[in-house]
Parts: C-alpha cells; structure tokens; sequence
C-alpha cells in the first residue's frame, strides 16, 4: 500500500512551475473550486488570482478552501499579475473570442504558460485582452457560443497535459528543493506547521518516510508549550 508520504513525493514530482492560470474576478465559489481541482489535477501548484476591491477577502478565502494542494496568489490588479508572470518569461494566453484568437490546440503549451480567465458575467476585459500575449479559444459548433469558464479551463489544461506528458515533463521533478520540501512538510504535518507559523520557529526536519526526526526542535516546542 503506498503510504501517505509517497503519494505526496509522487505528486510532487510532477508538479508543473510554470504551467499556471490567471482568474481575473472569477468570484463564483463553484466555479473557483472546479478550476483549482482542475489545476491539481494536470500537475499545477500555484494559480493567480485577480479580484475587485471588496471581493478580495472572500474570494481568496473561497479558492484556497477548494482544494488545499494548490496555492493562490491573489494580486493587487490585473497589471501587477500579468507582469510578474512576464518578467518570469511566462506567455500569457487569454480564454478569449477575438480577431486574433486562434484554436487552443495550436499552441505549444510545453513552454512557460498562464491562461487568463475573465469574469463569469462579462468574460475577459478589455485590458486584459490587451495586456496578454494573445488569445485562444474552444472552438464551438452548436448554438451555444461560449463554455462555463471552469469547463473551457478543464479543456485547455488537459491539452497542455497531454502535450508536457509526450514530451516528459512529468517524469522528472521540476519544482526547486525549498519549494518540494516545505510543500511535503506542510501537507504531511498541517497540525505542526500550524504551531510553527504561530510561534514562528522554523520547521523540523524529517526522514524519508515523513516522519519528524529532529530533537532540538522537541526541544524548541517544548520551550514555546511553556
């Protein structure tokens, strides 16, 4: 049976640092939910998110709580979000109907990728189409002209996945050492890094089974339980 320690090493490994989304106000619960379990599940551990003044709060609170095994980093406005993932040399792709829109399946998603995601209601805005490095769509035949968001981002990452997976991009760890450390320490033992982050002392260490083996950090909590 695979423990509990070697499913998170196995998920880990085939995390994807530089394959990610951008939902720019995506602020329904059900669907903010449905693209973070989407984004685990093609191997994306960080998502961004874009919300108006107001909405920030509730709406970070909604995405983290949906699926735990990704991270949400929330910027401040549209401009800041997209040009952090531009000086990390990431091609930013909006979910966009346009002139210049072509079929999702055309691009190469084996190279640094964020897909933009507008707004339920009024989809992506006018700056964001302006400020991203082009745009894709699903093509559509029936009656109906566009997808729920969270299912055209269902389509598109699966397409990214099956290209990273012929070029084998899953078989080798990609995240950095610190990253794929901290992450197996905080999702083996939430309760112990809760207690860390609280009195703000660093993380044990642990074994290669996951188990805490470090007995000056016993030491330290039992200092701090004083």
């Amino acid at each position: 049976m695979t423990s509990r320690n070697d499913k998170i090493v196995e998920l880990l490994e085939r995390r994807q640092p530089d394959l990610t989304v951008i939902m720019d106000e995506v602020h329904k619960p059900h669907n903010l939910a449905a693209i973070v379990r989407t984004c685990d599940a093609v191997g994306i551990g960080q998502v961004h998110a874009i919300y108006p003044e107001g909405e920030l709060k509730s709406c970070h609170k909604t995405s983290q709580g949906s699926n735990r095994w990704v991270e949400t980093q929330v910027h401040a406005n549209l401009e800041s979000g997209v040009q952090q993932l531009k000086d990390q040399g990431v091609t930013i792709l909006a979910a966009h109907f346009s002139e210049l829109s072509v079929d999702f399946r055309q691009i190469d998603y084996t190279q640094p990728t964020a897909i933009l995601l507008g707004s339920e209601k009024f989809g992506v805005s006018e700056r964001a189409a302006e400020l991203v490095d082009g745009h894709v769509l699903v093509p559509m035949l029936g009656m109906v002209q566009s997808l729920n968001v969270s299912v055209a981002t269902a389509v598109i990452l699966y397409e990214a996945q099956r290209q990273r997976a012929l070029a084998g991009m899953y078989d080798t760890r990609r995240i950095d050492d610190d990253t794929f450390n901290r992450l197996r320490f905080e999702w083996l033992h939430p309760k112990v890094r809760d207690f860390c982050v609280k009195h703000q002392i660093r993380y044990p260490k642990i074994d290669e089974f996951g188990d805490i083996q470090d007995h000056q950090w016993h030491q330290l909590r039992q200092s701090c339980s004083n």
